[in-house]
């Protein structure tokens, strides 16, 4: 099993897979498409990411603001986790991104990627940030259960 992590984008989006153990997330590609309510060919391509990977269940950043609030970009990922519960049959899990772009974008930056190479890449960053965040939540669960027993 392995679940797919995405950062979706008003033309992209960042795709991020984790092991089998659910242990890491690794970037594996960023979805381009020329106007952002133009979806049909990134369902098609996250649906065979999702066979080719064995995809059990999919975390999608759900950028709310800082203030805790729900603004436009926080309903369009609703309305796309809608898209892709009917279209793959797969669970599908908003998992809050707040800074997760800022912290690829500092990734980068730290690693010395040029500033034309950052902007090709930073989509698939944000989408690892998102899907470990989520890989992290659940082996805290894991141990807190295992505490409480």
């Amino acid at each position: 099993m392995r679940i797919m992590g995405l950062d979706y984008g008003s033309t992209t989006v960042g795709v991020a897979i984790s092991d089998e153990l659910l242990l890491t997330a690794q970037g594996i590609e960023v979805i381009r498409r020329q106007q952002e309510n133009k979806l049909r060919q990134t369902l098609a391509r996250i649906e065979a990411l999702i066979i080719e990977y064995n995809v059990d269940r999919i975390v999608l950043g759900y950028p709310k603001n800082m203030n805790n609030t729900v603004g436009d970009r926080a309903l369009k990922s609703e309305e796309f986790a809608e898209m892709l519960k009917r279209r793959t049959n797969k669970e599908v899990i908003l998992w809050d991104e707040r800074l997760s772009t800022v912290a690829a974008h500092q990734t980068l930056i730290e690693g010395d990627v040029r500033r034309e190479d950052r902007s090709k890449v930073v989509d698939k960053v944000a989408a690892v940030f998102i899907l470990q965040g989520y890989l992290d939540g659940l082996k805290f669960q894991e141990n807190i259960n295992k505490e409480s027993i």
